[in-house]
């Protein structure tokens, strides 16, 4: 009778803990639509480091899928709906074109997370994320100032405000560090921008560099997701600025410092919400405070006492401490877009559609 006893004893124990260890056992199924290959050499090898970093800190306890060389709405929503289908517990999607496919098949799988990256589109089950590359920004063009470059070009991608706004930074941190260096200047023309109206076209973003070289510009700002433009400008031997990853790496010697995305943080934490069962749906904003962002290591033609300046700004931003776009900022007509004591919104800068004064350029039509 006590074997009888004993063996119901061990049974009920084993029923009881079972679910429990099931539960903990279960992985967290994560997928990624990621817009080109993940050797790009810029926006989706930068995602893709940010999955790598992820899989790193949670181990074994995610599975994770990924989809390249999403381009197109149509695509997109076959991408993101099969993944839901097929029961996945959270799904990115890297980038804005896929916004809207994902809104709409969010709505039809309520039981399914979804996180947008530089879209403004939410559901109850939908979030967004961006990092405020900006800042990055802010700091490569007060690098620049302080170095004396003033007559700037830059090889930008599409005229969305993400871009808007990056060069919107990087010609207010351009004007800081010249009138710091007492450097002479023209305030309408600090930063001319030419469009590539692509996120990734290694042979226009070649020409357009070449372009702006030939033209005497002094310093050439890369912003596609290749470093193309970059390296052209070095072999017209004229220092370049990079973007996503680190220019140097992919051939751009010249390169003084690149400004660089850091995903990695984002996709742990809001996996790591799944596995504790807090999830939420959030809009997450955030730059040098949340590791979001970064510089490379600056190039050696960049002096100690210009890094060191760069730097103790990069700290207040750690800090989260953000004056890159404080008033007064004339737009390019000298119109007060932000008034003196006021800093631009979070809405500002997401929908950020005008130049300010110091761009030479338009935005295409």
């Amino acid at each position: 009778m006590k074997k009888v006893l004993a063996a119901l004893l061990a049974a009920a124990l084993l029923l009881s803990v079972a679910p429990g260890a099931q539960a903990a056992a279960k992985k967290v199924r994560v997928a990624f639509v990621l817009l080109e290959t993940i050797n790009d050499q810029g926006w989706t090898t930068a995602h893709y480091n940010g999955i790598q970093a992820m899989k790193k800190a949670l181990g074994d306890q995610v599975e994770v899928s990924y989809t390249e060389n999403v381009m197109n709405p149509a695509d997109s929503e076959r991408v993101i709906r099969t993944y839901a289908q097929q029961g996945y517990d959270i799904i990115f999607a890297t980038t804005f074109t896929h916004m809207d496919a994902m809104f709409k098949v969010a709505g039809e799988f309520p039981n399914v997370k979804f996180m947008h990256c530089s879209g403004y589109k939410t559901r109850p089950n939908m979030g967004t994320y961006m990092v405020r590359i900006e800042q990055a920004d802010y700091l490569a063009g007060y690098m620049a100032g302080l170095m004396g470059f003033k007559n700037a070009g830059t090889v930008a991608t599409q005229p969305i405000p993400e871009v808007v706004r990056g060069i919107n930074a990087f010609t207010l941190g351009q004007v800081r560090g010249l009138n710091e260096a007492g450097v002479k200047f023209d305030a309408n023309k600090v930063n001319t921008v030419v469009w590539l109206k692509a996120w990734r076209d290694p042979v226009n973003e070649t020409t357009l560099a070449e372009t702006l070289a030939g033209r005497g510009h002094d310093l050439i700002r890369q912003m596609a997701d290749t470093a193309d433009s970059a390296k052209a400008s070095c072999a017209k031997g004229v220092p370049a600025i990079g973007y996503c990853m680190d220019a140097v790496g992919y051939g751009a010697a010249c390169t003084l410092v690149s400004t660089t995305f850091n995903w990695g943080r984002i996709y742990t934490e809001q996996v790591q919400k799944v596995l504790d069962g807090t999830w939420k749906p959030v809009e997450y904003f955030g730059g040098f405070e949340g590791h979001g962002v970064g510089l490379s290591p600056f190039g050696k033609a960049v002096p100690k006492a210009v890094q060191d300046k760069v730097l103790a700004v990069q700290a207040e931003m750690e800090k989260g401490i953000d004056n890159s776009f404080a008033g007064p900022v004339p737009d390019q007509s000298g119109k007060e877009r932000i008034a003196k004591g006021q800093k631009a919104s979070d809405k500002d800068l997401l929908t950020m559609q005008w130049f300010v004064q110091g761009v030479n350029g338009k935005l295409p039509d």
